[in-house]
Formats: structure tokens, C-alpha cells, sequence
């Protein structure tokens, strides 16, 4: 098993990009392996780690179609909606709390 080459921090040489970096080109990693890895040095922990994808490989991203932008609205549409009252939020509902506001508040407040 062949090793990946390490970089330091902002010294990878021309050629590779992170997978934001490859996002931000309209670029995507298409099946391809990590190529190499950045290494940024911290004081008490160990390094930060970003994987490097080779440019000349990627593909481009694939289109939203309609189907796919269908799918991501009734997506965002169910985060909206309260499992308890069965009503639109208004906002997406926080997993920490699982219901709305108003049911999550105590019964006392609801009542005053």
C-alpha cells in the first residue's frame, strides 16, 4: 500500500485542490482517490488534516434537475413541520429541541 504525500499548510504544489476548493470550480472529485493530504501544525492537538483531490481528474458537477430540486424542497418543507401540532413552523425546527416553540414550552407557560 503505497503512502500519501503530506504537505505542509499552504505549500501543496499546483495541480491540487481540496473538495471545496474543487466545489467552488464547479467541480466535483468523480470517483477519484485522495491524491495527497495537508498537515496544519496546532499547539496542543494533533495536525488539521485536508485531503487533496488532483484537478486534472475531477469531473464536472452534476446538474440540479427537476426532480432532484422537487426532492430538496419537500425535503426542507418536513424539517419545517412539528411533529407534535402537525404545523408549519415557519423556521426549520432545531433537533435539539424536536417540536416548535409552543410545544416545547412547560405547560405553564402555555396556560399564562
Amino acid at each position: 500500500m503505497a503512502t500519501l504525500p503530506v504537505y505542509r499548510w499552504r505549500l501543496a504544489p499546483d495541480g491540487y485542490a481540496t473538495y471545496r476548493q474543487l466545489r467552488a470550480r464547479g467541480l466535483r472529485p468523480g470517483g477519484q482517490d485522495v491524491a495527497a493530504q495537508l498537515e496544519r501544525p496546532r499547539r496542543r492537538r494533533g495536525p488539521l488534516v485536508a485531503y487533496l483531490y488532483r484537478i486534472d481528474q475531477a469531473k464536472p458537477v452534476r446538474p440540479m434537475t427537476p426532480g432532484r430540486w422537487a426532492a430538496l424542497a419537500k425535503a426542507n418543507t418536513a424539517r419545517r413541520i412539528c411533529p407534535e401540532c402537525r404545523r408549519d413552523a415557519g423556521y426549520v425546527i432545531p433537533p435539539s429541541l424536536g417540536m416548535c416553540g409552543p410545544c416545547a414550552a412547560p405547560e405553564e407557560q402555555r396556560a399564562a
